[in-house]
């Protein structure tokens, strides 16, 4: 790597380490002694599920670069695919191989047929 040693490299990836550790203990470590209210409590609960679809939306909805919500966009299609199968088996293993297989699907077809 041009511009940084083996040493400062190590250096860098064990001080991002040492501070993600910290601000995870730092939570346990909070909410440990800090009483919070039951609706926040429960709040809480719903946090994991909006950063993943944070992450995940922008990516379905776009295709080069560019959005696309339409149905000629393979992530739309093995989304919605995925979406069904969580909602019905309730297993993420099985829903993200069912969204991974259709997408891979869609998208040798939709190669195939040019769009």
């Amino acid at each position: 790597m041009k511009g940084m040693s083996g040493i400062s490299l190590w250096l860098t990836i064990v001080i991002a380490g040492v501070l993600t550790f910290a601000t995870r203990l730092s939570f346990i470590a909070l909410l440990e002694r800090i009483k919070l209210p039951a609706w926040f409590q429960r709040a809480l609960r719903f946090v994991p599920a909006a950063v993943l679809s944070a992450i995940i939306l922008p990516e379905t909805a776009s295709r080069n670069g560019a959005l696309d919500l339409s149905l000629h966009n393979p992530q739309i299609l093995a989304g919605c695919l995925a979406v069904l199968v969580a909602w019905r088996t309730k297993n993420v293993l099985v829903t993200i191989l069912a969204g991974m297989a259709a997408l891979l699907a869609l998208q040798a077809v939709l190669g195939r047929a040019g769009l």
